[in-house]
């Protein structure tokens, strides 16, 4: 695998809101401090970001706020409660609804993806990667993006690059039989082998083994049974490329290669498909891992097999994470185990981490990405955004 090709993969799944590292010894934890909160999320504003939305819950009570701009155009400001594309969080959701085939019996976790989908992924590969290896990304398969979206093959060389291929996409319709088959064309590692890497292929793949073992196209499926479930009023996952109802535009800075950074609200998500998809609020992130985590979507001993954590490359600048079945799990020094996904799309990023007793939550939402430019080695160079972020979720879940 290429340093490009990790480089880039992760796209659709980390880096967007970068998770802190660590944070200072946790303080008092009777409720969110709204005055602090505040400060905190207008600095991001200040520090460069366009917007940011976000919802935090703790000791009982709940904390919304947005700043900065929705449309740089026309100045308009960005609101609590706006809707999002909020990328990879998307995979917990399908993994929830994986995991309830598994409670019916439909599908065995550690059975080999070729007895369900034996066209999909046939012969050999088809009969070592099981259920459990898609899900927590140790199937070995590669990233199918700089296929899709080949004028980025020349990361980190901006002067190699372009966004010819992002805009030639904006209205294509990808199906995700094309989009496997990008993915199974490439380089892969030994099926169970550790770190894990991470790969949107794994997903488009439990989307057909979805549809194979219900019957339902996967986006109704988890619609009916995950989203409704857990009382989500607006959350989607849209079939075009525009999205209902109030929302930001979204920017892509493309570590400098777009300056100014180009909007891409108006995006078809079939090159994600059920792996980065979902439109939702911060309100509505909150409120499914909450369900979840209580044992509302799946039963207590799924969610146990889900918070089984293996550590994954997130091809992000080569960064390791511990990731189970659709979630991830952080630990930040002094404040608590957090659970939770983060994840991109062109030009918008999220972020939501639950801590592991239910009692502290943050959900924010972005609507610039890659603002970060490169230096001599591809690296992003430290830019005030990513310091005030850090901030805002030291604020968030640990004071």
């Amino acid at each position: 695998m290429t340093v490009k090709l990790r480089a880039w993969a992760g796209v659709a799944v980390m880096g967007a809101a970068a998770v802190m590292a660590g944070a200072p010894a946790a303080g008092a934890r009777s409720g969110p401090d709204d005055g602090r909160l505040r400060s905190a999320l207008e600095e991001v504003h200040r520090a460069g970001m366009v917007g940011i939305d976000a919802a935090v819950r703790a000791g009982g009570r709940e904390w919304r706020g947005a700043s900065g701009v929705a449309d740089l155009a026309t100045g308009r400001p960005l609101r609590p409660g706006t809707r999002h594309r909020v990328g990879s969080i998307t995979k917990t959701f399908t993994a929830a609804a994986i995991l309830q085939q598994v409670e019916k019996g439909r599908v065995r976790l550690d059975a080999p993806i070729g007895r369900y989908l034996p066209d999909v992924v046939p012969g050999e590969r088809g009969r070592k990667i099981t259920v459990r290896m898609l899900l927590n990304h140790t199937s070995g398969l590669s990233e199918y993006l700089l296929a899709a979206f080949p004028s980025l093959a020349g990361f980190p060389s901006l002067p190699d690059m372009s966004a010819k291929s992002l805009d030639d996409n904006r209205f294509r319709r990808f199906r995700p039989e094309e989009l496997i088959k990008m993915g199974l064309a490439l380089p892969a590692k030994e099926p169970g082998s550790l770190p894990g890497v991470y790969s949107n292929t794994n997903y488009l793949i439990l989307g057909l083994l979805l549809e194979k073992v219900t019957g339902a196209k996967a986006e109704d499926y988890i619609t009916e049974h995950v989203i409704r479930r857990a009382g989500l009023r607006h959350t989607t996952l849209p079939a075009g490329p525009r999205i209902k109802g109030p929302h930001p535009r979204m920017y892509e800075a493309m570590h400098g290669l777009l300056d100014p950074p180009r909007d891409y609200s108006v995006y078809d998500p079939s090159w994600v498909g059920v792996g980065a998809s979902l439109v939702s609020t911060v309100e509505d992130l909150n409120r499914f891992y909450s369900a979840l985590l209580g044992g509302r979507i799946v039963s207590r001993a799924s969610l146990a097999r889900m918070q089984r954590t293996v550590p994954v490359s997130t091809q992000v600048y080569e960064d390791t994470i511990e990731y189970g079945l659709g979630l991830r799990k952080v630990t930040i020094p002094g404040c608590g185990t957090f659970w939770g996904h983060d994840g991109t799309m062109w030009g918008a990023g999220a972020l939501s981490l639950t801590r592991a007793d239910g009692a502290r939550q943050m959900s924010q939402a972005i609507n610039l990405m890659r603002w970060n430019t490169l230096d001599a080695s591809g690296e992003p160079r430290p830019h005030p955004i990513d310091k005030a972020l850090s901030a805002f979720q030291r604020q968030a879940l640990c004071t």
